[in-house]
This record gives C-alpha cells, structure tokens and sequence, in this order.
C-alpha cells in the first residue's frame, strides 16, 4: 500500500499535534557582557543587536528578558584592566563578582551561568597562563587558578559555572575547588566538546579577547576530530559535569548527535556569534526570510539532541514563541 504521508500534514492543527520536535522559551540561555562604567550600551558592530553594557544597563536588559520569559543567562565579564593571568577574574570585587551579585540582588528568580575562563581577562588574549616555551597555554598552572575563579563565582552567588577553557582536567579540578568550599550543590555545565571554529570571530570583537598570537588550537579541539569529540565529553562527564555541551552548534549537529546517543546527561548547545551574524546579515540584505531562518535552526539544535541553547537569538525567538 502506498503510504499517504500528507494526510498528516493537510490540517494545521493536526500537524501540531503530530510535531516531533518543539522549542520553548525555556530552553534558551541568553549571553550578557558587562563591562566597568555607567550608562554604556555599545553595540557590536559585528553583532546587531548584541551590546556590551555597564552594569546599569545589564540590569535594565534582565528586566527585559524577564517580561520575556527568559530566566537564564550566561555572563562574560569585560575588566577595565587586563594583565598576564586575568588577575581581575580572581578578584571577589572584580567585574564578574560584582555583576553577579547586583544581578541576583534585583532578580533573584534570574538563573546566572557564568563563564568561567581567562582569556576576557588577559592582555594576551589566552584562555590562562601562557607556556612561552610552546607558545600555548599551560594546563596545569591554569588549572591552579581556575579553582580560585570557580570559588570567586560562587561566593558572589551564581548559580551555575561553566568552564570554557578546554584544559584537561577542568571539571575535576573546579568539582574539589567547589566541593571544598561548601557548594557542592552548585552544577558545572562543562564546554565538553568546543572546537577551534572560525565561527567564533564576532565574540572576539565583543568580548574583546582576541589573541594576541598564533590562535587556540593546542587546547580546543580540531574540528575534523569525531571520535575525539565524543571521548572529550565523556571524559567531563566521568569528571563530574552535570550538563555538557557542544561548541559551536550549527556545523557540528552531528557530533551533538553522537554525544546524545552516547551520553544520558542533559547537552548544551552554544549558537556562536558567527553563527548569529550570517542569519542577521543574510536576513538584513533580504536573502533569507530572517525569523523563519532562526526558527528552523533552533529546531534544528533541538532536533540533532540538544536540550539546552546559548544563543543570541533567544529574544527574537521568544517573540515569536510568546
């Protein structure tokens, strides 16, 4: 018999009600970058529609995301002075900690993830302490300070980390930091699987964290690489992370696949800003109808596994999801 699949597929109401895949305001995370000063709403011009802030203004961004049915956010701080370790990330009065804590003072119900690594910090530019001998980062002695960053969070009071770094070892070492502070209650998203992407270009210009040589592939990983992709997130996972994640999502949907067959923990999605920036510039010069574009790739995040997406679309996805 031949099947007649468009009998589903006829009547708008019963193709809802036969839809497979579904994206709600509460699977998004929405990024914030805070930086030191008073009424500063810059906007990337890399980036339309994504700002760097002060703090005042972050404020006022929460309240908007909240009328919006957005609760969860992801937090980058911009120091005002950088040095060679990213001194101001190890500081309980530096621009992290101090955002932190006057956002969970205005919204208490704003969940806040922070990322958790140097390279906002540093004058180089690295995700930690530099190796000068091979011209990379050094594992272990980033890993010696990244446990002081994981406590500097949580006693501002995040209420997630998430360790972006890619140095071995990671969630061990913040999971003991954290454990031995008192808050062992507080969960690790682990950037698990996050490739060295040229996708990532736009967040340099907004994050202000371009490296001041060579690029970071001797500590994220290849994008040719499947098999290592999976061993890197099941590695975390053994490690303690509680969510895992796979950075940048859009051509990587079948390693987010992999990782959702092989691994029974709840999966992330970062959608970078290179990522944002071709649907924003496609749909700004008319090549692409824009809102069904962004859509359609959501599902698609959704769909490869994801239940979790970072992404800069989320209020123009609430929008049209509200």
């Amino acid at each position: 018999m031949m099947e007649r699949f468009r009998r589903t597929r006829l009547n708008p109401h019963l193709r809802s009600l036969v839809r497979e895949t579904h994206v709600s305001v509460n699977d998004f995370i929405y990024p914030l970058f805070v930086r030191p000063g008073e009424g500063i709403k810059t906007e990337v011009s890399s980036m339309p529609g994504v700002y760097q802030m002060s703090l005042d203004e972050i404020l006022k961004e929460c309240e908007l995301l909240q009328s919006l049915g957005i609760y969860s956010i992801i937090l980058f701080g911009i120091p005002e002075v950088k040095d060679s370790i990213g001194s101001d990330a190890l500081c309980d009065h530096g621009i992290i900690a101090t955002a932190i804590r006057a956002i969970k003072r205005a919204y208490p119900k704003m969940f806040v993830v922070t990322d958790l690594c140097f390279c906002e910090y540093t004058d180089h530019g690295h995700c930690g302490i530099l190796d000068h001998v091979h011209e990379t980062v050094d594992n272990d002695l980033t890993l010696d300070i990244s446990g002081q960053q994981a406590l500097v969070h949580a006693r501002a009071g995040a209420d997630m980390i998430a360790p972006s770094g890619m140095m071995d070892g990671i969630i061990t070492t913040l999971r003991d930091a954290l454990d031995g502070g008192g808050y062992v209650n507080l969960p690790i998203m682990s950037y698990s699987t996050k490739f060295a992407s040229g996708y990532y270009g736009p967040f340099r210009d907004v994050a202000e964290s371009v490296p001041s040589f060579g690029d970071r592939s001797t500590y994220q990983m290849d994008p040719a690489n499947r098999r290592e992709a999976i061993r890197e997130s099941l590695a975390d996972e053994a490690q303690g992370a509680d969510i895992l994640m796979v950075k940048p999502a859009l051509a990587y949907l079948d390693i987010i696949r992999d990782i959702r067959e092989a691994s029974q923990l709840p999966l992330a999605v970062y959608n970078v800003s290179g990522e944002y920036a071709m649907l924003k510039y496609a749909g700004n010069a008319g090549l692409i109808d824009y809102n069904r574009v962004m859509m359609e790739t959501m599902i698609g995040f959704k769909r490869a596994g994801a239940d979790i997406i970072i992404s800069y679309h989320a209020k123009e996805a609430a929008l049209l999801l509200n």
